[in-house]
């Protein structure tokens, strides 16, 4: 594989910090959360406990959740399928960009969106090296040869359905979220101001901007490329199921624990994000069982 060596220096690092950032996060902490006015009026209950002591209960239960999958899914599947990659397996290279592509995301947003704690030049190391990682695991593919090692027609429309299905969501869901703030701002009767989202402690709606800029253009360039049979599609489309599935546990598990703790959640998308998630997970199951199990050389 190319640029194995490069990565034997990147992955373990990433496992061990990804390990500790996750179990510090769902660690139990003392406190008790107390109620709090930001300064845009916004009415919050501050976590007051644990790593995310200054998170809001919401972010805090959403974090957490992520934490748990980082410990019980991602990084299990970060380890064994980068020993399956230094093995020469494509499959194995295949799960090892999805893996890399959640830790990215997950840090990513974690340097932006968790208020600020302890281990923040954790977050932007791993959102550094988890970066890196990716890029150059994604340049290890020869995509001339990819689609030939497919043993069987992939299922394309089903798998293009699901990301076309994806992007739409995303759009409609955020969408839904932006655009009834666009009406002209106004102070409302407790002093705040009307107009702006519910932000609890961010500035502003990050997790909605990254999903916009990168996930939802993503789904469809890859549903387009995969229906022309490009091997762009092909990677892509692997690569997105893998991380998409891992993704879609995490936003499930992060709807659940905030109604767990009484935060507001949309009955929406705590209902569609399983059902997504399945599918994910059968396309995801179908698409790799379709790689030939002989060893890729490079």
């Amino acid at each position: 594989m190319k640029h194995r060596n490069a990565l034997r220096w990147l992955i373990p690092p990433i496992f061990i910090l990804a390990f500790f950032s996750a179990l510090a996060g769902v660690w139990p902490g003392n406190g008790q959360p107390y109620p709090l006015t930001s300064f845009r009026g916004e009415e919050v209950t501050v976590n007051a406990r644990g790593l995310y002591y200054w998170d809001t209960v919401s972010s805090a239960a959403q974090m957490q959740a992520n934490d748990l999958v980082m410990l019980t899914l991602s990084l299990p599947l970060l380890a064994v399928s980068f020993w399956l990659a230094q093995r020469g397996s494509l499959r194995g290279r295949l799960l090892l960009a999805g893996a890399l592509g959640f830790i990215l995301y997950t840090y990513a947003t974690m340097c932006f969106g968790a208020h600020y704690n302890a281990l923040f030049l954790v977050y932007v190391a791993l959102f550094s090296l988890s970066l890196f990682a990716f890029v150059l695991v994604m340049m290890s593919f020869d995509l001339t040869s990819l689609p030939a090692h497919f043993s069987k027609e992939p299922p394309r429309r089903a798998i293009a359905g699901l990301l076309f299905f994806m992007a739409g969501f995303l759009a409609l869901a955020w969408s839904g979220r932006i655009l009834p703030t666009l009406a002209p701002l106004s102070l409302g009767e407790k002093g705040g101001v009307q107009g702006i989202p519910a932000l609890e402690n961010t500035t502003s709606m990050f997790i909605q901007a990254m999903d916009l800029a990168l996930i939802a253009p993503l789904c469809v360039l890859a549903g387009v490329l995969l229906l022309r049979r490009q091997p762009w599609g092909c990677l892509l489309a692997a690569v997105g199921l893998t991380k998409f599935l891992i993704m879609g546990v995490a936003v499930s598990l992060m709807g659940l624990n905030m109604a767990r703790v009484g935060a507001a959640v949309s009955p929406v998308e705590l209902a569609v994000f399983p059902i997504i998630t399945l599918l994910n997970l059968f396309l995801a199951v179908g698409l790799l069982r379709n790689v030939q199990p002989q060893k890729l050389v490079i």
